[in-house]
């Protein structure tokens, strides 16, 4: 609505639900669409409904004829009717699709509330119209299409959201047709998927803005341009621990509920290089140590499914692995929170409010270093580590509802940089259960938790620049170039990255503020919100 000017008056009518009269009203100026039973059965049942303009899906019209009883005769009445399709709530941050019909007493009438909504919904501009989904028929349980299909695809078409579906047919197959398409026609891009499809595509539309903005990926430094089309995710992988953090439940309805009314969340994205030379970008996890071993060894046996996780953890946990090193870090100083204070990142979080204010002011100012402003001095930490964790996200899931880091934030333009020092297996023990139960993971003697937008890693045999070379040429005659040949695989391990390996040990880490938009809103603090006036509802 334009500024200064007044909304309409509401409109309001007696209709019928279920065969019980209610006051009905659209109101514009709470934007909200409210139903009240005028007479009900018991005096203390009565009470209203209210429904959001902002989560009404779709209106449609039906007519149905209905017998009544008139002075001793069965006559057919004509009932003109609406239906309204709008989210409903449901325990643990689910979303469904309800309906309520309402009955009124002429077409007229009818005609003058179908439009009046229309032109509510209409004014929804954040809501898509046009999108682009890719499907990836391979990953979790290989249920993506039908997913889609059955799930997805018959609520997009409820809420006239047009799509154009490719379903993938080898990997980083989203990711190169990405480059190729037409972006200008969409209004956002669906991936059907794991964590490894939403990479894909998360890939495919930061490289694509870059080339489209001459900017070089390969320089470390360089502020990246940021992707305005949203990337909406249903999930149908092994972990969804995007989806997880972003809507707080892996559940496909819901998330494309999310994806109907056209919710809006920015996320922070770390960019890895290694050697002036881009590696990869991540949105949850960067491990070394412990999660890159798992994930190494999980390689091994894919033919297990998704249990190869639990054998590799349980196999990696009993290795009992350190890996020695350096890692240099800059502190966000200038975010808001801190790792340890216990204060999670929900819908509507000051502390990502702040930091988008913020990147909003620095654009203004044509401050185009913005990931790279010197925020604090560096600090060194040199040792021997059982793992190095940088989380993005809290990466919470099913398994881990904390997560590794639980007051992590979607937005704020840093990561929760996590060092677990050598430490016994029971100690190890101890800080692994912690991600599962209440405790305070991080309040142990051996753990260190920093929140840095910048990081670096350095594995203790490069170390000295002088003597790289020699140290190359030394471990690999030793080992034969594998070093876990020779059974000396603690003296380097991988990195983890969102789940995929990265090839070098060494890497240079910075935290892009906001860089990508997702279909969802962050977690609600109230899974079911009150909507209606009183406890009881029509």
């Amino acid at each position: 609505m334009e500024p200064g000017r007044r909304p309409p008056p509401p409109l309001v009518s007696q209709l019928w639900v279920k065969n019980r009269s209610c006051e009905v009203t659209l109101d514009p100026e709470r934007a909200a669409l409210r139903w009240e039973e005028l007479q009900p059965r018991l005096a203390s049942a009565r009470g209203c409904q209210s429904v959001p303009v902002s989560e009404i899906i779709a209106i449609g019209e039906a007519d149905i004829e209905e017998k009544h009883s008139h002075r001793g005769q069965w006559e057919k009445f004509k009932l003109h009717s609406f239906i309204v399709y709008y989210v409903q709530r449901a325990p643990k941050h689910r979303w469904r699709c309800s309906e309520v019909t309402f009955w009124c007493k002429n077409e007229q009438l009818r005609y003058q509330w179908v439009q009046a909504i229309k032109e509510r919904l209409e004014l929804q501009t954040s809501r898509p119209k046009h999108l682009l989904v890719y499907i990836n028929p391979y990953g979790g349980k290989q249920q993506g299409k039908q997913i889609y299909e059955q799930k997805v695809a018959p609520l997009f078409s409820l809420a006239s959201i047009t799509t154009d579906v490719i379903v993938t047919e080898y990997a980083n197959h989203a990711k190169d047709n990405l480059f190729e398409v037409n972006l200008d026609k969409y209004d956002g891009v669906v991936c059907v998927g794991g964590d490894g499809t939403f990479s894909e595509v998360m890939h495919g539309l930061i490289g694509r803005m870059q080339k489209d903005s001459s900017i070089d990926q390969n320089n470390p430094i360089a502020p990246l341009a940021p992707c305005n089309i949203r990337i909406g995710i249903i999930p149908a992988g092994s972990t969804d621990c995007v989806c997880y953090a972003t809507v707080g439940i892996n559940d496909p309805v819901t998330s494309a509920l999310h994806i109907i009314i056209g919710d809006s969340q920015c996320m922070d994205v770390c960019s890895v290089h290694h050697n002036n030379t881009f590696l990869k970008y991540a949105v949850s996890l960067l491990g070394y140590g412990f999660y890159g071993d798992v994930l190494k060894d999980s390689e091994k046996n894919r033919w297990l499914g998704t249990s190869r996780y639990d054998f590799s953890g349980l196999k990696t946990f009993l290795s009992h692995h350190f890996y020695e090193g350096t890692v240099s870090f800059q502190e966000a100083k200038r975010t808001l929170g801190s790792p340890r204070d216990r204060s999670s990142c929900r819908s509507g979080c000051h502390i990502c409010r702040q930091s988008t204010h913020e990147l909003e002011e620095k654009r203004r100012q044509q401050c185009y270093n913005l990931e790279t402003e010197d925020d604090g001095g560096w600090k060194v930490v040199k040792g021997k580590f059982m793992a190095i964790n940088a989380a993005n996200i809290s990466c919470a899931c099913p398994r881990s509802p904390k997560g590794l880091s639980p007051a992590a934030h979607l937005a704020a333009g840093a990561v929760d940089l996590i060092l677990v020092r050598k430490c016994s297996r029971l100690n190890f023990l101890k800080h692994l259960i912690r991600h599962t139960n209440e405790d305070d993971q991080f309040d142990l003697a051996f753990v260190e938790v920093y929140r840095v937008k910048t990081f670096f890693f350095t594995p203790k045999h490069l170390e000295n620049e002088d003597n790289k070379d020699v140290g190359k040429k030394h471990f690999a005659q030793i080992c034969n170039g594998n070093l876990a040949s020779c059974g000396c695989s603690h003296v380097n391990s991988i990195w983890n990255c969102d789940g995929e390996t990265l090839d070098h040990a060494a890497v240079e880490v910075r935290v892009h503020c906001q860089l990508i938009k997702l279909f969802a809103r962050g977690i609600e603090e109230d899974s079911i919100p009150e909507h209606a006036c009183t406890p009881s509802r029509v």
